[in-house]
C-alpha cells in the first residue's frame, strides 16, 4: 500500500514503488551531523595509518640510515626532473621519502648532470648516498659500444655481437625485416650507410632492434644537422645519391680535405667527356664489390669485376652507400668546396697530405710523387 505524500525514491526502485518514509527520532540537521561525524571519524581511524605511510614514502623528510641492502635496477629516463627521479627511487624503496631525496639532490651540485640510463642501487639507502651513485656516470649500467666511421653493416654487426650479450644471428634477424628500423623511404630497405658511427650506451634491457633503431635515429639527427635533403635538392641530386657521395668521401678523405673530395666526385660524375668520361675510379668501391676490406689495394684483375659498384667500368655513382659516413663526410657531401678539380692523390700516407688538380698531366706527376714515397715507405703502401 502506498502513501500519497512526501517521500524519497531509493536507487533501483521503479517509479511506482515508493516506500513509506519513517520518521527520524532526531531532527534532520542533527541526524546529518551525527552521520557526518561517524564518516569522518571512520576515515580518521582507518586513514591515519595510510596517510602516515604516504608521508613516510612521499614526504615528511623521512630518511634511511643506510647503507642499504640487496640490489635494485633503477632507470633515469629522458626528461626526468629531480622530483621524477626521487619519486622513482621512493617507489622502489631505495630512499625513504621524496622529500629526503630532493633535499639530498639540492645539496649535491652535480645532481643537475645526472645522465639518462640504468643504475644499480640498494634498497633502503641514505638519500645522499643514492644521489652520489646517480651523479657518477661511471655507475651507469650499460654496454658502451663505439662504432667507428667507415664500416659496412656486416662489420658493424660484428662489433655489436662482440660488445653486447646478443649473437650475430639476433641482429641479422632484425636486419632481415628492415621495415622495423625506420629507415628513410629513399634507402629502399637497405641499411648500408644508415647505421650511424658513434658511441652508444645500451641499457641492460635494450634489444637488438632497439640498438639498430637507435643508430638509425642518430643518423637522422646527423642528416638533419647537415641539411641533407635540402642540400640534395640544391645540388641537383637525390638524398640517396647524397648519402652515396658521403660514403665515398668517408672512404677516400680525411679532415679538411673532405669537402674538396666531395667536389671532385661531383665534378667527375658531371664530366661525361674526356678526361674522366664520368668514371669515378674509386678503389673502395671495387673492394666493396669484392666484399673485402675497403682499405685493400685492388689489383689490375680486380678492376674488371662485374659489379654495379665497379666505378672503373660504370660511369656515375654506385647504386648506394658502401659504408657508414660520419658527421664530417655528411657535411662535406652536403657542402662541397668550390673548385674545378677532377683528380686527387694522397702523396704522403703518413700525414694524409692530398693534392688536387684539374689537369691530367699534373695528376700523373702527383702519382709519381706517391710512387717515390712508397719506394722509401714500403710498409705504408
Amino acid at each position: 500500500m502506498t502513501e500519497q505524500g512526501e517521500g524519497f525514491l531509493p536507487e533501483g526502485l521503479p517509479d511506482g514503488g515508493r516506500r513509506r518514509r519513517r520518521k527520524s527520532r532526531l531532527p534532520g540537521c542533527l541526524a546529518a551531523l551525527v552521520a557526518l561525524a561517524v564518516v569522518v571519524g571512520g576515515l580518521y581511524w582507518g586513514g591515519t595509518k595510510t596517510v602516515g605511510w604516504l608521508e613516510d614514502r612521499l614526504g615528511g623528510g623521512a630518511d634511511y640510515a643506510g647503507p642499504g641492502r640487496g640490489s635494485v635496477s633503477v632507470e633515469v629516463k629522458s626528461g626526468d626532473t629531480a622530483t621524477d627521479i626521487c619519486r622513482t627511487l621512493a617507489a622502489e624503496d631505495v630512499v625513504a621519502s621524496v622529500d629526503a631525496c630532493i633535499s639530498a639532490a639540492n645539496a649535491n651540485p652535480d645532481s643537475t648532470g645526472i645522465q639518462v640510463g640504468f643504475y644499480d642501487l640498494k634498497k633502503q639507502m641514505k638519500a645522499a648516498d643514492a644521489i652520489d651513485v646517480l651523479v657518477d656516470p661511471a655507475n651507469l649500467v650499460a654496454d658502451k659500444v663505439t662504432i667507428p666511421e667507415g664500416l659496412t653493416v656486416e662489420q658493424i654487426v660484428a662489433i655489436l655481437a662482440e660488445k653486447t650479450n646478443f649473437k650475430k644471428a639476433a641482429f641479422d634477424k632484425v636486419l632481415a625485416n628492415p621495415g622495423d628500423l625506420d629507415l628513410p623511404a629513399y634507402a629502399n630497405g637497405d641499411p648500408e650507410g644508415y647505421l650511424f658511427p658513434s658511441t652508444y650506451s645500451f641499457g641492460p634491457k635494450a634489444t637488438p632492434l632497439e640498438m639498430l633503431q637507435a643508430m638509425v635515429e642518430r643518423w637522422r639527427q646527423a642528416a638533419d644537422d647537415a641539411g641533407l635533403e635540402q642540400a640534395a635538392k640544391k645540388l641537383g641530386y637525390t638524398p640517396a645519391e647524397l648519402m652515396t657521395v658521403a660514403s665515398l668521401v668517408q672512404a677516400e678523405g680525411r679532415g679538411s680535405d673532405m669537402p674538396k673530395i666531395a667536389r671532385v666526385i661531383y665534378n667527375r660524375v658531371e664530366t661525361t667527356g674526356a678526361p674522366t668520361y664520368g668514371l669515378l675510379q674509386i678503389d673502395a668501391t671495387i673492394n666493396y664489390a669484392l666484399k673485402r676490406s675497403l682499405v685493400a689495394v685492388p689489383s689490375t684483375d680486380d678492376l674488371d669485376v662485374d659489379s654495379p659498384y665497379n666505378t672503373y667500368r660504370n660511369a656515375g655513382l654506385p647504386p648506394g652507400p658502401i659504408e657508414a659516413p660520419g658527421d664530417d663526410a655528411l657535411q662535406a657531401a652536403a657542402n662541397p668546396a668550390a673548385g674545378d678539380w677532377l683528380f686527387y692523390v694522397t702523396v704522403n700516407l703518413a700525414t694524409g697530405e692530398t693534392k688536387f688538380t684539374a689537369d691530367y698531366d699534373q695528376f700523373l706527376t702527383y702519382k709519381q710523387e706517391l710512387q717515390q714515397y712508397c719506394a722509401t715507405q714500403s710498409d705504408r703502401c
